[in-house]
């Protein structure tokens, strides 16, 4: 704490002699210690305040950055995507109960099978324009390749592929 060395307290003990007297000196000591121990003490008890105010700060930061983590979760979960998520999936597990009334309606209602509508003469024009604009065929061809004279040791040739001409 202070540079004193043994020399200088060997000074101020001399001086202390002479100005105090030997028969006040160990009263002025005592007090002297007395004032040391009050200071150590304040001192200790400044830094147990002080430290003690570093670990709430810090508690206080831990809590703060806590405190938004779980606000980020909450909000996630709450009214977030994972509750839109788990309501939809749970409303489509469920079989018994239908979305809305059309859809309860339309499971109730007998169904009726239909017969399709005979075709227009607008078909038969939209047919002839495409067969026009297109060489394509409508319908399935077979294709043939052109027969050659097979090596010698060559695998017999493929019978004709039948392929699908699609118009598009």
């Amino acid at each position: 704490m202070f540079d004193i060395g043994w020399s200088e307290l060997v000074v101020i003990a001399v001086v202390a002699l002479i100005a105090i007297g030997p028969k006040e000196l160990p009263g002025v000591l005592r007090m002297v210690g007395q004032w040391m121990g009050k200071a150590r003490r304040m001192a200790a008890e400044f830094q147990g305040q002080f430290q003690e105010a570093m670990r709430e700060a810090e508690m206080a930061d831990l809590k703060k950055s806590f405190d938004e983590v779980r606000e980020a979760a909450t909000g996630i979960t709450s009214g977030g995507i994972m509750t839109s998520l788990e309501k939809d999936v749970s409303d489509a597990l469920q079989i018994d109960k239908p979305v809305d009334a059309q859809v309860a309606s339309a499971i109730d209602a007998p169904v009726t099978p239909t017969t399709p509508a005979a075709p227009t003469p607008e078909t038969f024009v939209e047919a002839e324009a495409h067969a026009a604009t297109t060489s394509e065929p409508l319908a399935i061809t077979s294709e043939v390749k052109p027969e050659s004279a097979p090596a010698q040791g060559a695998p017999p040739a493929q019978p004709d592929v039948l392929k699908d001409a699609r118009a598009s």
